[in-house]
């Protein structure tokens, strides 16, 4: 390089952590590797912010020092920032009041700052609580090392703020100040209105608060808060980063001008699924220490009394998703039902995920199979323990009414697994020729294709779709993702024709 010629500027990138502070699979895990990429590729700087939902965060330290104030010794910043690793875990400032000041800010023009986080001190909070769940340990240097912003005021006070303002004519967000960046990645529509040198980039996940609104939880403020803050995001030239083509339609469909600034790039699948010669010897033993222990299940019916589930050999077909109406179990109940009924007595039921909003009436027709020892819902299990289910499941079973992309397809074909799902369009779209289909309304079909799968004299279909799932799956590596990051952020930073493969202009 000629020595006159100045040295490029990395490109600086904000991606929002709050995701990654719940939960381990869907979007948190999505939020943790996509930080964890982009750190690995050459000329971005990436920083998280940290915010919480519903608490108020202590101050951080000063972005920039104040030439009216002496630095803050360094016991004092130690304290500060001690002060915010509390306030994520506990409440320390009432949150309507924060509101209130945020709101009167921005009435009168003011931004919103930033915090700095420094993680010297603080590396296993930043490990444990943003990244542990999903990355491996050779990654703790690289995320721990990281730069983080703390955002005080909470998620859901700038989203309930401008709803509020909006009774009276106009949607008020917040103004962040977010100059330092030139890009800022977003999980979601994004409550809040960045810099004028800042590009907003909106990680579209779905529109199912607004297309299937009936299937969501708290419908009025989920449906209002997505639909506003996706229209500010739009109006004020905003990008999207869609997780699949299905969900990119459905955006433009709602908002057609967004077209020249949305793109498709697909979630990427953890390192934590490949795959691997194992025993299925350890099921029973994971379905026994797993099982969800907020569902009451009769003690007397424990799983070493139940008809061959202490066998190494246990047949099952399972489920991994979050219980809510929209997953579809009750369809996969009742075909399950039907397929026990007429042709495999000894199949068994695993489903795998947290308890989510209306949960009770399906764990409830759940009971009486969990009480005989035939149905088993797990929770918290270990990715690890995960890959050996996806891989001796008679089949993973993927019955959803909508998704954005539907992580676990894609999983249970790296672990080796075979996947039959519902027909919607985003699973042809990301699963191909690697899954059976079915209608998610139909008993009758759900029943027929997983009977297409899992009945032993019909392994060769079996084999098929566990082959061409390992060729579908390969599609959602890091190595083939990252890179189509890498040229969509470029493009975004030359502002206004990003260059990413696929973009639609």
């Amino acid at each position: 390089m000629n020595d006159d010629q100045p040295a490029k500027v990395p490109m600086r990138v904000l991606l929002e952590m709050r995701p990654a502070l719940d939960g381990h699979a869907g979007i948190p895990q999505e939020t943790r590797l996509l930080f964890n990429g982009l750190r690995t590729l050459p000329g971005i700087n990436v920083e998280g912010l940290i915010q919480s939902a519903g608490h108020v965060l202590a101050r951080g330290l000063p972005a920039v020092e104040s030439r009216w104030h002496a630095p803050l010794s360094r016991d004092r910043q130690v304290n500060r920032l001690s002060r915010v690793v509390v306030s994520l875990q506990q409440k320390m400032a009432n949150a309507h009041l924060a509101a209130v000041g945020m709101a009167m800010r921005r009435v009168f023009g003011g931004r919103e700052s930033l915090g700095r986080f420094d993680a010297t001190h603080f590396r296993d909070f930043i490990w444990r609580m943003l990244f542990a769940r999903t990355l491996p340990y050779e990654n703790f240097d690289a995320v721990t090392s990281a730069d983080f912003r703390i955002a005080r005021v909470p998620w859901t006070a700038m989203h309930r703020c401008a709803l509020l303002f909006r009774n009276f004519g106009y949607a008020l967000y917040p103004r962040l100040d977010t100059s330092d960046y030139d890009v800022m990645i977003v999980e979601t529509p994004y409550p809040a209105i960045v810099s004028p040198s800042t590009r907003l980039v909106v990680r579209y996940h779905d529109a199912i608060p607004l297309l299937m609104p009936h299937t969501i939880s708290d419908k009025v403020y989920h449906q209002a808060s997505h639909y506003h803050a996706l229209r500010n995001n739009v109006s004020r030239g905003g990008f999207f980063s869609c997780v699949s083509d299905a969900t990119r339609r459905d955006l433009l469909s709602i908002f057609p001008q967004a077209e020249s600034r949305s793109v498709t790039i697909y979630n990427m699948v953890s390192h934590h699924y490949f795959p691997e010669e194992s025993s299925p010897v350890r099921i029973p033993e994971i379905i026994a220490t797993r099982r969800n222990d907020r569902i009451p299940v009769r003690a007397n019916l424990a799983l070493e009394h139940s008809t061959g589930t202490g066998s190494a050999q246990l047949d099952f077909i399972l489920i991994v998703s979050t219980v809510e109406p929209r997953k579809n179990h009750t369809t996969l109940l009742a075909a399950w039902e039907k397929l026990r009924t007429e042709r495999f007595p000894n199949l068994k039921l695993v489903v795998v995920g947290m308890l989510g909003w209306g949960h009770k009436a399906i764990v409830k027709k759940f009971l009486p199979w969990m009480e005989r020892g035939e149905m088993f819902v797990l929770a918290d299990v270990p990715a690890p323990e995960l890959r050996l289910l996806y891989k001796h499941a008679r089949a993973t079973i993927c019955p959803s009414f909508g998704e954005g992309f539907d992580f676990s397809g894609v999983e249970a074909m790296r672990s080796g697994g075979a996947v039959v799902a519902s027909e919607i369009m985003v699973h042809r779209e990301v699963y191909g020729n690697a899954a059976e289909y079915f209608s998610p309304y139909s008993v009758e079909e759900a029943a027929g294709a997983i009977a297409a799968v899992v009945d032993p004299g019909q392994r060769e279909r079996r084999l098929e779709l566990v082959n061409k799932g390992a060729s579908t799956a390969r599609r959602y590596l890091p190595d083939l993702i990252l890179p189509q990051w890498c040229d969509f952020l470029q493009g975004v930073d030359r502002l206004g024709q990003p260059r990413a493969k696929g973009w639609q202009a």
